[in-house]
């Protein structure tokens, strides 16, 4: 890959220009070298008589990694996903019209030895079940690049820099203007002028938007705690992503307050722990290394000891952390697997049959509402997970012995499956109430300690015995049920309304929460800092505020706690109403994009977080409904279109993700064909 030419005031031409340089970046020219050359293996010679197709990559960070997968990140923020599970190459599972050309996963990339020395260490380590560095999936997806780009004669010129307009100056052609070089005063018209410093403005038959997930706008909020830190004096750490954050400003040996428990919390748990030199050792043997050899430390490690319980041994550099949020408690940590992956969750109620008779009732026609309709099928399922672990690894924790075939008939039967739990357990600890699967129950000031003891002790078993844990249980059945709510979202069957208000408010957050926690490694960390006292949780509904010159945390079980730091871990959900990606920003704003409407069972619409774009080519819309057929938006921005495509892609698995690709592959080859090709 070269460095982009100097325009010289001119835009520089290209056969396309990508904006975004992460994985939906890497699948594009991968797509492009596999519909180049169809019949060429991964990994087969340069072809020197086919023509170099010119394509300009641009990212603010990295181009090939992105933000989030970025190389110079600290080894300790992981992956939440199995390696197994990633993979930038489509397999015949992906429905497309281009070629299959396979090409290594993950974890066969790894096995065949990194060209970064500093990646190879992890790659030795790396197994199916191991959850890598950020930093090594990064230079994962940047060898793929780079492969891609050789094997299929695509010149990628990296591009480091923001985008900030995209502009139609004549048919057929797509300005993409560049922000000022730090330090450079020329605002972004410099370059049409004669001797501006390049290249500013890229020009390109298609442009394609990939820009991942984008971040939000500072809220009044956030605003609001900033100033006041800046007032005050105090340490004020706003949402983010981890690797972007200054770290080093958070003190030592001080209480800080830390509001989000979500993905990004396990990272800054990390940072601030084994990051300033805290150990784990073995709770049982003290050993710095677990029962196979690995490091306790090693919040990725794989096999049946990474879920084993731990003990933190403290440096004296780290902060205690009272944590809250509005739910009140951390995101369930996976189970410790002993060969890889996990099979998927076979449902016994709420079964495909079900989901599919849902989906044929409406007819086509956006009806179905997920509170009404859907709900009921994951609550009674997730209750039946629930009891159907107890009656087989605990059944003295039920009143009578229930064969699991009775318990579907008496779960489908009950008007609250709930209330059903409870009847039919001896304990009310192991009671389940499935719409707070991911808070605490309702206890007072006093009853909070103990009740956080036995969730420490249930969420132990539950990363170390997965197999048996009514806990890990549910956890597994909702990564299969989520599945199953995609598939009637995408098939266009759900109401608008009702995916913004259950959707958004309830089902996605509950789904996150149960099966997109951290490694069952990291899980044991925590819970490790808990009983250490460096972690204390605040409980459900934790807010904070200024007051006398300090952050004050209360939540509905604890009172007033005062610290001089504070700390905010929520992450983007990559909505494009609030976001501060300055090119999205002014599509959004000067009416040359618009958000996705939703349509609902009522006839009407309601607007989704998503840019709009066609159902078939991806083209972005504009405000009065006309596409843009040489603009194509790929995944996270385009989500409410292109339902999944913010999931990683994973082999021998359908990908939302690398569909896309694919058709932005073909859209950028018709291009350059000429007019006629499209």
């Amino acid at each position: 890959m070269t460095a982009p030419a100097q325009a010289g005031g001119r835009p520089t031409p290209f056969d396309a220009v990508v904006v975004g340089g992460g994985p939906r970046a890497v699948a594009v020219v991968a797509r492009l070298a596999a519909r180049r050359r169809p019949d060429a293996p991964w990994g087969a010679p340069a072809d020197p008589a086919l023509p170099p197709l010119r394509v300009a990559v641009v990212d603010r960070v990295e181009v090939g990694a992105g933000a989030t997968w970025r190389t110079d990140q600290s080894p300790l923020l992981l992956n939440n996903t199995w390696a197994a599970r990633t993979t930038a190459h489509a397999d015949a599972t992906t429905p497309m019209t281009g070629p299959v050309v396979p090409g290594p996963d993950l974890v066969a990339w790894a096995h065949a030895a990194p060209g970064d020395a500093w990646a190879r260490p992890e790659a030795r380590a790396l197994g199916p079940g191991s959850y890598p560095s950020r930093r090594l999936q990064g230079a994962y997806y940047r060898d793929q690049l780079a492969e891609a780009a050789r094997r299929g004669a695509v010149e990628v010129v990296p591009v480091h820099g923001e985008v900030v307009d995209v502009r139609s100056p004549e048919p057929g052609v797509r300005h993409v203007v560049l922000a000022p070089a730090p330090g450079d005063d020329a605002g972004p018209d410099s370059p049409d002028s004669p001797g501006a410093a390049g290249p500013a403005v890229l020009a390109a038959p298609v442009v394609v938007l990939a820009q991942g997930m984008v971040q939000a706008v500072r809220s009044p909020q956030t605003r609001e705690h900033r100033d006041a830190a800046r007032r005050h004096g105090l340490v004020y750490v706003e949402p983010g992503m981890p690797a972007e954050r200054d770290w080093a400003a958070v003190p030592a040996g001080e209480d800080v307050l830390v509001v989000g428990l979500g993905a990004n919390f396990f990272d800054v748990l990390a940072l601030l722990t084994v990051g300033r030199g805290g150990r784990f050792v073995d709770a049982r043997t003290g050993s710095p290394v677990d029962a196979a050899g690995r490091s306790c430390d090693d919040g990725g490690a794989d096999g049946p000891h990474a879920g084993d319980a731990l003990r933190y041994v403290p440096s004296g550099a780290e902060p205690h952390l009272l944590a809250g949020s509005r739910r009140g408690l951390p995101y369930r940590g996976k189970g410790a697997l002993a060969d890889g992956v996990p099979a998927p969750y076979a449902a016994r109620y709420a079964t495909r049959e079900r989901f599919d008779a849902l989906r044929d009732r409406a007819g086509g026609r956006p009806v179905l509402d997920l509170a009404r309709d859907v709900w009921p099928l994951l609550a009674r399922e997730l209750v039946l997970a629930h009891l159907t672990a107890l009656a087989e690894h605990r059944p003295s924790a039920l009143r009578s012995p229930v064969a699991a075939d009775d318990l579907v008939a008496l779960v489908a039967a009950a008007d609250d499956p709930a209330a059903l739990c409870a009847d039919l357990v001896r304990d009310p600890a192991d009671a389940f109430d499935p719409a707070r699967a991911d808070r605490p129950p309702r206890v007072g000031a006093a009853a909070w300690p103990a009740w956080v003891a036995r969730w420490v002790d249930d969420e132990q078993e539950s990363v170390a015995s997965p197999a048996t844990s009514p806990r890990a249980r549910v956890n597994q059945a909702m990564e299969t049920l989520r599945g199953e709510v995609a598939r009637l979202t995408r098939a266009g069957v759900v109401d608008g309304a009702s995916l913004q208000s259950t959707g958004e408010g309830m089902l996605v957050p509950l789904g996150l929460a149960l099966a997109s926690g951290p490694p069952p490694r990291r899980a044991a960390q925590l819970l490790a800092l808990v009983r250490a006292g460096v972690v204390e949780l605040l409980g459900e509904g934790t807010r904070v505020t200024v007051e006398d010159g300090a952050f004050v945390a209360r939540s509905d079980v604890r009172g007033p706690v005062r610290a001089r730091a504070f700390v905010e871990t929520r992450m983007s959900r990559g909505a494009v109403g609030p976001t501060d990606d300055p090119l999205l920003r002014a599509l959004l704003d000067t009416g040359r994009a618009r958000a996705h409407p939703l349509p609902t069972g009522a006839g009407g619409a309601v607007a989704s977080d998503s840019l709009d774009v066609t159902r078939d080519g991806f083209a972005l819309v504009d405000a009065a409904g006309d596409a843009d057929d040489r603009v194509v938006v790929l995944g996270i921005p385009a989500e409410a279109v292109q339902r999944g495509s913010a999931i990683g892609a994973s082999p021998g698995v359908p990908s939302p993700l690398l569909a896309g690709a694919d058709v932005a592959a073909a859209r950028v080859l018709g291009a350059a064909a000429g007019p006629a090709a499209g």
